[in-house]
This record gives C-alpha cells, sequence and structure tokens, in this order.
C-alpha cells in the first residue's frame, strides 16, 4: 500500500529528542543549538497553546519541573510565559534561558536547513484546537518550496491529528504510542498518518512488518542505549529519537 507522504520520505534517521536530550534544557533554543553541534540536523519538540493563543515549547502541562512558573501552562498568557527562567532547573549555565515560540525554534531550523518533528501537546480539553494550530502555524511559516522535508506533527491524542489535518493536510502526521491499542494502526491510517511512532519496546518484526504492510514509516523513542539501538536498525525503523546526542553519530 503506498502513502503520499511515505513515498518522499527525506528525514534523517536520527532525531535529537527536546533538542539535545537531557545536556540542555529541554525544548529551549539552547537545547536545539546544542544538538545542531552533535551534528543532529532534526529535532523532536513538544508545542502547546498558551491562554492568549500563543503557540510554545513545553512538554508538561504544569510548569514547574522545567521553569520557575507555577500551575498550568495552557492556562497562563505569553506575556507571563516569556518571562519565565526556563534553564536555571536544569543547571546554572543556563540560567535565564526563556521558553521560545513554536515560530522561533520554525525560524531557527529554515535558517539553518534543520528538519523538525513537532509533538502536539494539547491542554486536556484542547486536543482538536491545539491540532489545528499547530498545523496553521507551521504551514504558515514553513514555504511549501522550503528546502528539505516538512514538519513532521506528532501526537499520542488522534483528536489533535485530526486537527492538524484539518489546519494543513499536505503536511506529514504520525501516530504516538506508549501502548498498542486496540483499533491503533487503522487509527493511523484513517487520520491519513504516514508514520508510527512507537515506544522502542512495542516495536518488534511483527510490528514493523504490519506498519509497513499499511504503506507507512516506524520511528521509535526515546532510545538511549546501543544494544536498543542496533535492535531497531536490525528492524529496519526510519528513524530513532534520542536523548544520547553525545553518543551516538547521526551520521550512523
Amino acid at each position: 500500500m503506498s502513502n503520499a507522504f511515505n513515498d518522499r520520505w527525506n528525514y534523517p534517521r536520527w532525531i535529537a529528542h527536546r533538542g539535545a536530550g537531557k545536556l540542555a534544557p529541554e525544548n529551549t533554543l539552547a537545547a536545539f543549538r546544542l544538538g545542531a553541534s552533535y551534528g543532529y540536523r532534526m529535532f523532536e519538540c513538544d508545542a502547546k497553546l498558551s491562554a492568549d493563543g500563543v503557540l510554545f515549547l513545553l512538554h508538561d502541562d504544569t510548569l514547574e519541573r522545567t521553569s520557575n512558573g507555577q500551575g498550568i501552562a495552557g492556562e497562563q498568557p505569553w506575556a507571563v510565559i516569556s518571562q519565565l527562567d526556563a534553564g536555571s532547573w536544569h543547571s546554572r549555565a543556563w540560567a535565564g534561558e526563556p521558553l521560545p515560540t513554536l515560530a522561533n525554534m520554525i525560524g531557527f531550523c529554515e535558517a539553518n536547513a534543520y528538519l523538525i518533528n513537532i509533538e502536539i501537546k494539547p491542554t486536556p480539553g484542547l486536543e482538536h484546537t491545539t491540532g489545528l494550530a499547530v498545523a496553521r502555524e507551521a504551514r504558515r511559516l514553513w514555504p511549501a518550496n522550503a528546502a528539505g522535508a516538512a514538519p513532521l506533527l506528532t501526537s499520542f491524542q488522534p483528536e489533535s491529528l485530526a486537527g492538524a489535518r484539518e489546519g494543513a493536510d499536505d503536511l506529514p502526521r504520525g501516530l504516538l504510542l506508549d501502548s498498542l491499542w486496540t483499533g491503533w494502526l487503522e487509527a493511523a491510517v484513517s487520520l491519513g498518518c504516514c508514520a508510527i511512532v512507537c515506544h522502542h519496546r512495542l516495536l518488534d518484526a511483527t510490528t514493523v512488518a504490519a506498519v509497513q504492510g499499511a504503506g507507512l514509516r516506524t520511528l521509535s523513542y526515546t532510545v538511549n542505549d546501543e544494544a536498543t539501538a542496533q535492535r531497531l536498525l536490525t528492524l529496519g525503523v526510519d528513524g530513532i529519537i534520542t536523548d544520547a546526542v553525545d553518543r551516538f553519530a547521526p551520521g550512523a
């Protein structure tokens, strides 16, 4: 079975998780610059909406773990979020590092000919809205004729992927999985996805064959040891998302 996005797949195999894994404060431009210094040219990041509709990078629903803010991030206006220190939690060397907007991140990637995997991270209740907004912003900021591949939009939430399809059907999408729930492959196909992005423990020869048989690509997260990486490479996975940007050469 053929998939239009699959047919023109040109992403690198190695993808830096949240910029540079755990070596710098995640989802900041500092992290993406550090990941790039190790030779990575594709980065995974997490995007969500502020209370006033600004798309910014953050993994958690709440602000406490990776900033000096408090409470649910999506309930804060961008004027508040933009002033937070998103670096000191990691180490003093990164004190004062701000949370970037999605526009900041896309601009960084475009300027340097890097590629991006944007995980849609909606505040609960905003699944469709966030998917729609991420896709529209990515389409607006990433020219259709830009060099390299378009942003890959992924989510654990089928409703977010439906929103992304509505917002920009021409951008590739992938379904994230932390378990193989009933109907996962059928859902991915019905959403027009080009990829399945699995926790590495879920991928075996049978799963990879099923995904490939449906015309989709396989990616795996978060792969940080050599044995796991080699097992996945032997299975023929198309993408490996890693924190260990200092241990895996991205050209491998």
